[in-house]
Formats: C-alpha cells, structure tokens, sequence
C-alpha cells in the first residue's frame, strides 16, 4: 500500500529506480562531502516513539499520535518566540563554503525536477510559494516518495528490515548535517531552516517496517495508526513549511491536527479505492471487527464481488474517510497564503476519488476509481478560489 503523499493529486506515479536506495546517481555520491559543508545539524530535535512495535498499545493511537502533533506544535512555538515570523519568512542562510552554494542549488533543482515529473499539478502549486518554502516542499516531497519506493517499487522484493534500519541511520546523519547524497542534502539544509521534528520521518519508516510484517488490522484503532505512518506524517513535515498564516487564530495544534486529518483521510482514500488491488496481493487494509459486523470475511474480499453487505460496509468506510476531510478543510484555511493552493487541490481531487468508488456501485475490486482529467481542471480553479479565502475568526478545535 503506496503512502499517500498529503499534497500529491497524482499517487500513483512511481519514481525510477534511479531514485532508489541501493541504485544512486553518481554525481550526488560526488558531491556529498562539499554538501555537508553546509548543511547545519543545529536542531535540538524532540523524538518519541509513538507505537510499541508489537502492537500492544496502552492507550488509543489517536492520542498516542496526537502526543508527536504537540510536539511538533511546541518546537514551532519555540522558534516563534525567539523571531518575529511573518507571512514570507526570512530564513537566514548559513555561512556557505566557496563553491557549495551551487552544488546545493543543484540538489534542490533536482528535488523540483522529480516533483515536478511525478506531482504535475501539486508542483504547479508550489510555484505560488517563496523560493525557501518552495525548495524545503520540494525536498521533502522526494525524500517521502523515496521513502515509499523502498517497499512498493521495483525493488522492493529485495527490501529487509536491516535495509528499513540502513535507510533511517542515513536520516539521523542527514539530521546532523551528514548527508549521503544530493537529495539528502536538500533535505538536511531544509531540516536546519525549518523548525521540522525528527519523529514524523521516523514514524514514517516504521510505516514501512509496518507493510514488510502486517497484511491485516484487527481495528480502526490499528489502520488509524498505520494511515497516521505512512500519510499523516506528511502534514507533520510540512505545516512548518507552509507556514500558518500571520491572521490565523487557531492554536498551532490545531492546525497541525487537521493536516494530520487530510493524511488520514488521503490514505483512508488510497485503501477504500485499492481494495481489489490489495486483496489479489494478500493483503487487507480494512478493519477486520468492522468486517465481521457487517458480516464480511477476507474470503469475501478475494472473491472479488459486489453484494449488498459490501455495499452497506462501504457506504461506513466512505463516511468516516469523509469526516476526516471534514476536519481537514478549516486546517487548509489557516495556512500561509502562499501556500494553500496546492493543498486544496490534492484535498478536493482525493475527496472526489470517494464519489467514483459510489459512481462504480461500490466495485473496488475490479474498477479503480479515478478522477477524469476534465474533472481535475474544473477542480483546480475552485481550490485556487479556495485559497484566496482568509482563516476564520473562530479557533478550531485542537483535538
């Protein structure tokens, strides 16, 4: 099961294998000891794990989740009172060796060449951003996509949890300004501008570690922490980025809770709209209780047809995706103005993908739900119009 990328309105691109852990462009290797020159590893990063791996959770994962969410929250908080943040934030660059600035140009063009061919119209967004946002995007972007490409691309038979463990070693040196390559490098510069944690890129690779040994969820309680791995930590990573909007009087929480909500609903989406693509590779992303109320089983799924209790277990799947986007769209609101475009966008276009899972009777096993190109052009001007829209007077709710 792909991550669902929070920004992405096009997921089902694969990047080359080109961009994979064990297949490196030469040039970024070349490159890599001149990059560490400048990038800072400064951060005073709060890490937490957030689940027992075995499962066995103390208290629910929603606020076992929501813990990382206030953390994150507080490092912003931190470094809003020791600088007046306004709407285009000033970052201030790091003393630059004579001759890396270009190299780290290089590997932040490189970051929007790949956004650009895989996330056509989320990159569109990005342009309406600062350079500075608009790179650290970019950068986190690839690092995400690599990331998922460890266990859902065209090497990933091949990919163990000792691979999982080599991948998350290269994240903390990243983190302390040891990057390992170009790409790396983007990151690790944007990581010592942005006040982005740590904890949500792990969070993300245990997500990985996740689909390598779990093919079922026994609860909601379970698929909600797993959504929150593999998707929710998106908006982690990136409401820093963004930016909060200078007006907005929503509490920082809040704000990153419902970004949190738009990755769960994003991959509750992916899941609900993958059903038969998953089932014919043994898997079951779908809450095994809620199944066996409506009367369903996995020898259901794999026979691969519509029936009526399929139809009512659906209509609850789709309801609940939908509340999360719900809470979603007021969180879309209070972000920097800049930069609330392209997450409109990929919020309407996956919401959409619910309404073509109903248009096909319920039938994700053998019909994948799409939106039509012509869908996603009228979409794009009501999300642009979307995002001239100032945040509400009215605080959201935090949790």
């Amino acid at each position: 099961m792909s991550a669902a990328l929070i920004w992405v309105v096009s997921p089902n691109s694969q990047l080359s294998s080109g961009l994979s852990l064990g297949s490196l462009e030469t040039e970024e290797k070349r490159g890599c000891n001149r990059l560490s020159n400048i990038v800072s590893g400064k951060k005073d990063v709060v890490s937490s794990v957030v689940a027992n791996p075995s499962g066995n959770l103390a208290i629910s994962s929603e606020q076992l989740v929501y813990d990382v969410v206030l953390k994150q929250a507080a490092l912003v908080k931190e470094q809003m009172r020791s600088r007046l943040e306004v709407e285009d934030v000033e970052v201030k660059p790091d003393v630059v060796l004579p001759g890396t600035l270009g190299l780290l140009n290089e590997a932040y063009d490189r970051c929007g060449e790949v956004c650009a061919e895989y996330a056509k119209t989320f990159y569109l967004g990005t342009l309406l951003m600062t350079p500075e946002r608009r790179k650290a995007i970019w950068a986190i972007y690839v690092w995400c996509r690599r990331t998922d490409e460890l266990v859902d691309g065209p090497n990933a038979s091949h990919i163990t949890p000792k691979a999982l463990d080599r991948w998350e070693s290269r994240l903390e040196d990243l983190y302390n300004g040891r990057p390992f390559d170009m790409l790396d490098a983007a990151l690790s510069d944007t990581v010592s501008k942005f006040p982005v944690d740590i904890q949500p890129f792990k969070d993300m690779i245990d997500g990985m570690r996740m689909d390598l040994r779990k093919s079922r969820y026994q609860n909601f309680d379970e698929l909600y922490l797993y959504c929150y791995y593999v998707a929710g930590t998106v908006g982690l990573m990136s409401v820093p980025i963004m930016g909060i909007a200078p007006e907005s009087n929503a509490p920082t929480e809040s704000v990153y809770n419902a970004a949190l909500g738009l990755g769960i609903a994003n991959q509750l989406t992916n899941i609900l709209r993958d059903v038969g693509e998953d089932a014919r590779r043994g898997r079951v992303y779908l809450p095994q209780d809620e199944l066996a109320q409506a009367g369903l089983s996995d020898e259901d799924i794999f026979a691969l047809k519509v029936t009526d209790k399929w139809r009512f277990f659906m209509k609850k799947q789709i309801k609940r995706a939908r509340t999360f986007f719900d809470q979603a769209e007021e969180g879309v609101t209070q972000l920097s103005s800049a930069s609330r475009w392209p997450v409109w966008a990929s919020l309407l276009l996956y919401r959409q993908i619910l309404d073509e899972i109903e248009a096909n009777d319920y039938n994700n096993f053998t019909k994948r739900a799409y939106v039509s190109k012509p869908k996603k052009i009228v979409a794009l001007p009501i999300a642009y119009a979307k995002s001239l829209v100032p945040p509400s007077s009215r605080n959201l709710v935090s949790n």
